[in-house]
């Protein structure tokens, strides 16, 4: 990075003109600055992992000055080998902290929308405020490829630092990891014809035996309760495929549709009273599961 930004600026095509603009726009973002740290801190609270990042008074206070600083530096009018430099040091900040990028990239989601929406409420010529829109996209964005260059910098370093046999190593395993989860695909599949044939058969039993009305419905019922985990497993297989994660709550639903299948048909059975206080104390277990593996997503999941 520190040999680069000057080739940064030419890809993104900043201009000495870009410069005087943003120079010029400075005095309007200082007075603006108070208001910007207040919306970016109610932004990133709304991560909801923030506190785990700013756990103190302290180091919040140091925090909102910092990135004020960093506001107001967006338009100091000197991008020069030391403005990169500072950059790049943000980045590896936020690299050594565990800081997601997802979270980079939100914050500097406001911090345009922000800084657009003060210009487009104080413009005068219609031509010089495409300017300053030009000029404060390209000072956006420069800054964001600067700070993430530290998180491809790390996986780079990583990759390098590896011998010969373990790239080999770990290449094959994704290969193989991806073998795994395409035959697991198509064994959910199988699964699912499986459970259309278990669920055929009840219906059979049903009309066509003297199995009784009221076990006939309650094993078709708990069939067609576990055809429907099974499909719902191969949506979240599916899911996994394009790069979202392992659904294990899926395979506990799946396990509970099927232990649900055989209550339904102890309940009329009496000398069937043990295992069937067996199997739910099993299912309530299984949901206790299905619960907080349900809370751990939705935690993980909050912006």
């Amino acid at each position: 990075m520190k040999q680069e930004y000057a080739s940064i600026k030419d890809h993104y095509k900043f201009t000495e003109e870009d410069t005087k603009i943003l120079l010029k726009l400075k005095p309007q973002m200082q007075e603006l600055a108070d208001e910007f740290i207040d919306g970016f801190y109610d932004h990133i609270w709304g991560f909801g992992k923030t506190a785990q990042f700013l756990k103190n008074k302290k180091i919040i206070e140091h925090h909102r000055v910092k990135i004020k600083e960093w506001f107001v530096n967006l338009f100091c009018g000197e991008y020069n080998l030391s403005y990169f430099t500072y950059l790049y040091k943000i980045g590896e900040i936020h690299v050594k902290i565990g800081l997601p990028t997802h979270y980079v990239n939100s914050a500097f989601s406001f911090v345009r929308v922000f800084i657009l929406k003060n210009i487009e409420d104080t413009f005068v010529e219609k031509q010089q405020h495409i300017r300053e829109i030009r000029a404060v996209e390209k000072i956006i964005d420069m800054n964001l490829d600067a700070l993430t260059s530290s998180y491809r910098e790390e996986e780079l370093g990583r990759f390098l630092s590896m011998s010969k046999f373990e790239k080999s190593v770990l290449s094959n395993l994704k290969k193989f990891n991806s073998y795994v989860n395409f035959f697991l695909a198509g064994a959910l599949v199988l699964v699912a014809f499986f459970a259309i044939g278990l669920f055929v058969y009840d219906i059979y039993l049903l009309f066509f035996t003297d199995i009784g009305i009221e076990k006939g419905v309650l094993t078709v019922l708990g069939s067609l309760l576990v055809l429907w985990a099974a499909v719902e497993l191969i949506h979240e297989q599916i899911n996994h495929l394009q790069g979202k994660g392992f659904a294990i709550g899926a395979f506990i639903m799946l396990a509970m549709a099927a232990l649900i299948r055989k209550v339904l048909i102890y309940s009329l059975s009496a000398d069937k009273a043990n295992d069937l206080l067996i199997v739910g104390a099993v299912i309530v277990g299984l949901a206790v599961a299905y619960w907080l593996v349900g809370i751990k997503n939705k935690t993980t999941e909050q912006p």
